[in-house]
């Protein structure tokens, strides 16, 4: 390659602590059944804070991070249209798979993890993980991703009218999981270790019902506990400090991952006959009710934007925004 155009600036993780500006080959040609997908924004997770700190127990470096993705369709009968990207990519043969839950294969490897991501100027993926985002601006595109993974928390769970919930993280995953529980009909609760973050959900998207974990909640109201408690802290220990709170009948949600072994008392368990449910990244269907409810209004998307941040300002800007994560929800990167 000897031309310009045949490079691409990409935002590498070249070791914990050292994000980088780097030129990279430019897709030209997709493979069969893949599309090329010209990127219009990228939100930055909490996953890609945990590679910059060296957390992440699956990553290879160096790494391009990225797989909160919006972009236009590159060529083809549906170029230049707006589209979200799956980054879960899926073998499409193992049982999960065949059983039409894709999101858990077990073989799954996902964009800015297991293999490169998005935060660059072009992409190719398998076309059935491109989902048109017609009536959205890129910048509400980027955030379909992060937002699907509490949706599909909540339907995993079978939240509904009338039940009380806790989401205990008031992080990004949290924050969405709690929209898609209040949209469902629930009374929702937040608990997080920091103040600031549960200002934040109050002040930016109403939740009144917040609490610290040093906290006594199980009083008046709240004494049977909750139906649902939904975990996105990535803390063992908080996990295990979620079962006691939940009420006979109730269901605690992992939406978060940890490396740890976690333990319960099995009479307490048993005697609410209570469920644990894990709840790994999306499904399609999970991207699509996203996408309707942000056509809808009901999701409050420019709540959700903290800031856009051009890419090549990223690496300088990187160290910053892991330290004042508490004080942002999504910080969105223009390529």
């Amino acid at each position: 390659m000897d031309t310009k155009t045949d490079m691409m600036e990409s935002i590498v993780c070249v070791e914990p602590g050292q994000m980088a500006l780097e030129q990279r080959p430019r897709p030209v040609k997709a493979p069969e059944g893949w599309v090329l997908v010209d990127i219009a924004a990228i939100g930055i997770c909490g996953t890609d804070y945990h590679i910059f700190e060296g957390k992440h127990p699956f990553l290879d470096y160096p790494r391009v991070i990225g797989h909160e993705l919006s972009g236009h369709i590159e060529s083809g009968p549906d170029a230049g249209k707006l589209v979200v990207i799956n980054p879960y990519l899926s073998c499409g043969a193992c049982r999960a798979c065949r059983r039409g839950k894709p999101n858990c294969c077990s073989a799954v490897s996902v964009l800015g993890v297991h293999r490169d991501g998005g935060m660059c100027a072009r992409i190719a993926v398998p076309a059935e993980n491109v989902y048109p985002a017609d009536g959205l601006t890129p910048q509400q595109a980027a955030m379909v991703e992060f937002l699907a993974i509490g949706a599909h928390a909540v339907a995993r769970s079978g939240t509904g009218e009338g039940d009380v919930v806790l989401v205990t993280g008031a992080g990004p995953i949290g924050i969405g999981t709690a929209l898609f529980a209040r949209l469902a009909g629930a009374e929702v609760h937040l608990m997080d270790l920091s103040p600031t973050r549960l200002d934040l959900a109050r002040d930016l998207f109403g939740f009144e019902k917040r609490y610290q974990p040093d906290e006594d909640i199980l009083a008046g109201a709240l004494s049977e506990g909750f139906d649902v408690v939904f975990d996105a802290t990535g803390n063992a220990r908080a996990i295990e400090a979620g079962f006691p709170l939940l009420a006979h009948g109730g269901s605690a949600v992992l939406v978060s991952v940890v490396k740890d072994d976690i333990t319960f008392a099995d009479s307490e368990f048993h005697k609410r006959e209570a469920r644990i449910i894990g709840s790994r990244n999306a499904l399609k269907s999970d991207f699509e009710r996203v996408m309707a409810a942000m056509r809808a209004g009901d999701i409050p998307t420019d709540a959700l934007q903290s800031e856009v941040i051009a890419m090549a300002d990223l690496p300088g800007r990187f160290a910053d925004l892991v330290g004042a994560r508490d004080h942002l929800v999504k910080v969105l990167v223009r390529p």
